[in-house]
């Protein structure tokens, strides 16, 4: 699971689709209170910040419409709430810009 902090543009296409749907998924685990990856550290880094994910879907999803793709799962922004930034880093940018690089998968970092 990863969300990357990276500007959504610089993401290649698999990089792109794949945050999406690990966004929502931490979303759901989220507001459910599910237990599946709960624990993990990509899920624990939003918890009481799902208005900073709900911006970050929204980032991805301007950007899936700049590359011309469908969009059809909205998240409810009344689960919107606690904090509009994410200040916690599993990884630094420069290690996640360094990662991607070393992926050689189209990202332009």
């Amino acid at each position: 699971m990863r969300i990357w902090d990276i500007a959504p543009k610089k993401l290649c296409r698999n990089h792109l689709l794949g945050e999406h749907r690990e966004l929502h998924a931490i979303w759901s685990i989220l507001i459910r209170n599910k237990q599946g990856y709960s624990r993990h550290p990509e899920t624990i880094r939003w918890k009481n910040k799902l208005a900073a994910l709900y911006l970050r879907h929204k980032e991805l999803v301007e950007e899936m419409k700049n590359r011309a793709y469908r969009h059809n799962s909205s998240l409810n922004s009344e689960f919107a709430t606690g904090s509009k930034k994410q200040n916690v880093f599993i990884d630094s940018h420069k290690k996640q810009k360094k990662i991607l690089k070393s992926k050689k998968c189209g990202c332009k970092v």
